[in-house]
């Protein structure tokens, strides 16, 4: 075992999570020269869709069978972390873009370029959404193809919008500051209700004894902020780094970001939100349509679990800060592990999830935007006949640097651990933004000399 990925488990198992360990990840061969890959996914949303692709697959390449392992986001990185010490990876997995490149640091994932050049007619970049390809290359190489990509929003309770005197056009053009909320706060405060029926902005509410909380924010959110704090710190000025991908010199002590973190605080202090060391163990999202939460900010990965209650909610953009709206986009891939036995039929998997058939499959469920342009308005298609208004998470290409890519760089699960501890012991009261953030930056800035 390396050191570094002996370190990454440990980190990983310090953070609360279980290790696991799954035997016979490799890929197997039988005696006819049938190949079975092991294709490894988080999102079990998705996994109908990539079960329809596998299928599709085999049905065309008869030697060539896929088997398909789905487990939780944090299981999933722990398993895999586990698999790869072992040797033992699956031939192909979900990649995401803070996780990849320390796994091109240790040489656990196989250039794709080669492949690409043998054959340079299988993928069409032309057809992918702007900017999501060029994501998972280092140089002239090329750690994997574009599977999906995803902006955030908000998405509020129409019921209590209502109650609270709040129009549907409001919601659509918040603004925030870090001084005092902006009409972002305000529209927090009304939707918060405590137990005797009084709203967060009028005389008499009990922020000690809360029935519906204005906000929901998310705490767990690694060095990347992606769900919450890393956009309305960009719209505020921030910047993670000297440069993204690949920066080397990181600016989590920025004021601009102490300033977010102090704000999205603030919310816990003044009854508008849970405080985290009591808010409930279920999601953000399962909070919402308990009826607990009457907004929170939502990946558009995560829309489709309104589909039963589309008519209960509005989805908006996130509100406009000091600097405009931004929202972080991330694209997916699929990897190729670097030690398995079958290649070149990971690269016919590989080259297939990535192509228009397959995406169109995974479009036309509407679970996820693919990077295939013509596969992505499908799912938009896909959600407005739910009664899903997708359009919210496009709507910041119209914005000038409407959008942000999270950190790409080495170290990217220390630097998760490192920041959202500083985050976290924010939230629970136990640190100053400024004193947390100034330590889990040099840290950080740490791990690169």
């Amino acid at each position: 075992m390396r050191k570094n990925t002996a370190m990454r488990i440990a980190g990983i198992a310090a953070a609360g999570i279980v290790l696991a360990t799954t035997a016979g990840c490799s890929a197997t061969g039988g005696d006819d020269g049938a190949v079975t890959l092991n294709y490894w996914l988080w999102d079990d949303a998705q996994l109908p869709a990539y079960q329809q692709c596998a299928d599709d697959f085999t049905k065309a390449n008869p030697d060539i069978s896929i088997k398909i392992s789905q487990y939780g986001w944090g299981e999933y990185w722990t398993n895999l972390a586990t698999q790869i010490a072992a040797s033992s990876a699956p031939d192909v997995w979900v990649n995401q873009g803070s996780y990849y490149p320390q796994f091109v640091e240790d040489k656990q994932i196989e250039d794709l370029q080669p492949y690409i050049d043998k054959d340079p007619k299988a993928v069409d970049f032309d057809s992918y959404v702007p900017g999501i390809a060029e994501i998972y290359q280092v140089g002239d190489a090329r750690y994997g193809l574009p599977k999906d990509w995803d902006t955030i929003g908000l998405v509020i309770n129409k019921q209590d919008a209502a109650d609270a005197g709040i129009d549907e056009a409001t919601l659509q053009d918040l603004t925030w500051n870090p001084d005092d909320g902006g009409t972002f706060e305000q529209v927090i405060a009304k939707l918060t209700v405590d137990k005797a029926g009084k709203h967060g902005d009028e005389a008499g509410f009990d922020k000690n004894n809360v029935a519906v909380y204005g906000f929901l924010p998310e705490w767990a959110d690694g060095s990347q902020g992606q769900n919450l704090w890393g956009n309305l710190a960009q719209s505020n000025g921030f910047t993670y780094s000297d440069v993204n991908p690949f920066g080397t010199k990181f600016n989590y002590d920025s004021p601009k970001l102490v300033e977010t973190i102090d704000w999205i605080a603030s919310l816990a202090e003044k009854g508008y939100a849970p405080r985290f060391d009591t808010q409930s163990t279920l999601s953000r999202l399962d909070v919402l349509q308990s009826g607990a939460g009457a907004m929170t900010s939502m990946g558009s990965f995560n829309q489709l679990m309104f589909k039963d209650k589309a008519s209960d909610f509005v989805f908006a953009p996130l509100p406009a800060g000091p600097e405009g709206r931004k929202s972080a986009i991330n694209g997916l891939s699929d990897a190729m592990y670097a030690g398995g036995k079958h290649k070149d039929q990971a690269w016919e998997w590989i080259k297939y999830l990535a192509s228009a058939d397959c995406q169109k499959v995974v479009g036309d469920t509407g679970v996820i935007f693919p990077a295939n342009k013509e596969a992505s308005e499908a799912s938009v298609a896909a959600r407005a006949k739910l009664g899903l208004d997708a359009s919210v998470f496009l709507s910041y290409s119209a914005e000038p640097d409407g959008t942000f890519l999270i950190p790409i760089t080495y170290h990217g699960a220390e630097m998760s651990q490192i920041v959202q501890d500083a985050i976290q012991s924010v939230a629970l009261g136990t640190n100053d933004a400024q004193s947390a953030l100034t330590d889990a930056n040099a840290k950080v800035n740490g791990l690169f000399e």
